[in-house]
């Protein structure tokens, strides 16, 4: 997972509120398992007409937001559906980092796994954010996450909280299986203690399932 310490980006506004997984991307692209590939279909219903061409008046169709890496909603951003093909499909378009006055709990912790900084900030910033975004390619916002601070294009700073833990898991470009992997060492320690005291149950190891 790619690191995220500094982020300087266009920022592009989609000021809806609960802007669901559905939307993010539709069910009928949920058939594969790889995370690449999905940022074609992000937002496929607002991006394309039924002939698939682009609709020219959606933002992320338009210079200079097609290249955002920042998004600015609204509220309960990634309702519905719990499918981690939303933030696989933001992230492949480019998305690096969304800003809403709320999640949903499960987007939300999806987005920090594949390595997606969501940042909650009040209703009347993310506002403020969205105004921003109208200056086009001088909407630039820098998201340092090791200060926890969000500096707009004014030079304005505002600071928003993380969790500690996911903030510093996204700081090192960590996610779960890399988290677990730090602990190897003591995880063949245990299981080789554990076929010494139990060989009649299977060895598991980080590899897979043994005998």
């Amino acid at each position: 997972m790619e690191k995220f310490e500094i982020l300087t980006a266009i920022a592009a506004p989609l000021p809806e509120e609960n802007i669901d997984t559905d939307k993010i991307i539709p069910a009928r692209f949920l058939k594969t398992t790889k995370r690449s590939g999905l940022g074609k279909f992000a937002f496929h219903a607002w991006r394309y007409d039924e002939n698939d061409q682009e609709r020219p008046e959606f933002v992320l169709n338009r210079e200079p937001y097609r290249n955002a890496e920042i998004l600015i909603t609204y509220e309960n951003f990634g309702c519905g559906s719990s499918r981690e093909h939303a933030p696989w499909a933001l992230l492949d378009f480019g998305i690096r980092c969304v800003i809403a006055p709320s999640f949903a709990d499960i987007f939300f912790n999806n987005s920090f796994k594949n390595g997606i900084l969501p940042i909650k900030l009040p209703r009347e910033i993310c506002e403020q954010l969205v105004e921003d975004t109208k200056m086009g390619a001088n909407a630039k916002l820098t998201i340092n996450l090791e200060k926890q601070e969000i500096v707009r294009p004014n030079g304005e700073r505002i600071a928003f909280e993380v969790d500690p833990l996911r903030r510093q898991l996204l700081l090192d470009g960590m996610d779960d299986i890399a988290q677990t992997l730090q602990h190897v060492n003591a995880i063949e320690k245990f299981e080789n203690k554990r076929k010494q005291e139990q060989s009649w149950f299977p060895k598991i190891s980080i590899n897979g399932l043994s005998s």
